[in-house]
């Protein structure tokens, strides 16, 4: 079986991860984008002129593969329009002006006592009414990710806490300030899933994580699962769910294939939480944790924001001067994330973090051609050959690109970080992805 591959970049956690969970402010407006999971747009039951309160259902799925939308914010629609996303350029999206009040729309409560008398079906319709979405970047609907298939007996349950990406620390200070909640939470999937061992891999860069949730196992109740918290090194890409089965399980998911096809799921920590308060509490996921973070030390928080808020009130928020020197600002972390243009753009369900560069964090000089020195194909984790499918990229020769299986990367940034020649691999990726499917 292959070895994995990782690299070594600087992790820079200092800056963030004692900085406690805040809680961000209300968006003046909630720009609230129907695209921002992984596949069909959820589509508006709402109208312009509508009041809404924060939770009230303004967008449900559409189709199988899709994910239901609530209000971040209490308040007045003002549009539906094409606005900025900041993962695609545009995206339409359902503006709500805030009233100021975040009057919550009312749920039927529901004592913990009842939660232990749900059957795996209830559960999963509270996630699905809940709109939860994978939150550890994908944003892929937690409900067709849990929705057992008779086929694929799932044997083991990884919750992904490794958060390998450099300067964010989110995911870290939910498992420092929530733990019992990710252990209830878990307890909910596990019985969704009919199984019964559970592995938690947390890096070791994250050891008062790793006691956090270990203390919190031993005082919630564990309902016959065998759960385990494994120490992980601290590596890049280690937070990939592939990557992470392979560590934990020294099992392989074949090309092509899903890790439930080999009897595994994996869940992010925050996917935890927020499924714990779709069920617990009957919340629907309107807001979520992320890191601001940089090369500012002085604006650095982890903070509990609005689903729709505008990045530009999010770093506001933080203290950002227009006085700094600022060369480029990420949604996500520095290997994945995107760079920003328009800060108009709202936070998503899949934000991790908005970090904020200055000029000399610029990691990369002018592009050169490629000297064949495989160290690309030395870092890639999923053992392709990058610099094969952007050389065929470049040339636009998509279909040569496709026989190197783009589709098993992974996207994690990592041929670009190492690549002497600063030639954007990820980018070039991408982009035959993009070409292959439209064709």
């Amino acid at each position: 079986m292959a070895a994995i591959n990782f690299i070594h970049p600087p992790d820079f956690k200092d800056i963030a991860k004692n900085k406690k969970i805040a809680i961000g402010p209300l968006p003046k407006k909630a720009i609230l984008l129907l695209s921002q999971h992984t596949g069909a747009p959820s589509e508006p039951i709402v109208n312009v002129g509508d009041s809404v309160k924060t939770g009230s259902l303004i967008a449900q799925a559409k189709g199988f593969i899709s994910a239901s939308l609530h209000s971040s914010i209490s308040g007045k629609v003002i549009a539906i329009e094409e606005s900025p996303n900041p993962i695609i350029d545009s995206s339409k999206a359902i503006i709500i002006e805030s009233d100021g009040l975040d009057v919550k729309a009312t749920v039927e409560s529901m004592p913990a006592k009842d939660i232990s008398g749900l059957s795996s079906e209830e559960i999963l319709n509270l996630i699905k009414l809940a709109g939860v979405v994978g939150l550890g970047g994908a944003a892929f609907p937690s409900v067709v990710k849990l929705t057992s298939i008779p086929s694929k007996k799932i044997r083991t349950l990884i919750i992904n806490g490794a958060e390998c990406e450099p300067f964010l620390t989110c995911d870290h200070r939910l498992m420092l300030e929530k733990p019992k909640e990710i252990i209830l939470g878990i307890q909910l999937i596990a019985k969704v899933l009919g199984v019964r061992d559970v592995i938690i891999g947390i890096e070791e860069n994250k050891l008062d994580a790793i006691e956090s949730v270990n203390s919190a196992l031993f005082r919630v109740k564990g309902e016959g699962l065998r759960v385990k918290v494994a120490s992980l090194r601290t590596r890049y890409p280690q937070g990939g769910e592939k990557q992470l089965i392979k560590t934990l399980l020294d099992k392989e998911v074949p090309s092509g294939k899903l890790p439930l096809d080999i009897g595994v799921v994996v869940n992010n920590v925050q996917t935890v939480f927020a499924i714990y308060e779709a069920v617990y509490l009957k919340k629907p996921l309107y807001e979520r944790v992320i890191t601001v973070s940089g090369s500012f030390p002085n604006i650095a928080k982890n903070i509990l924001v609005r689903i729709g808020t505008p990045i530009k009130e999010v770093l506001d928020y933080c203290g950002l001067s227009p006085k700094l020197d600022i060369h480029k600002i990420i949604m996500g972390g520095p290997m994945t994330g995107v760079a920003q243009s328009n800060l108009d753009a709202p936070v998503i369900k899949g934000t991790s973090g908005i970090l904020v560069f200055d000029k000399k964090f610029k990691l990369k000089d002018d592009e050169l051609d490629c000297i064949r020195c495989s160290r690309c194909i030395e870092a890639c984790p999923a053992g392709l050959m990058p610099c094969m499918i952007g050389l065929a990229a470049k040339k636009e020769k998509f279909d040569i690109a496709e026989s190197y299986e783009p589709f098993d990367c992974i996207e994690c940034g990592s041929c670009s970080y190492v690549c002497p020649s600063n030639i954007p691999l990820v980018q070039l990726i991408k982009l035959t992805k993009l070409k292959v499917k439209r064709q």
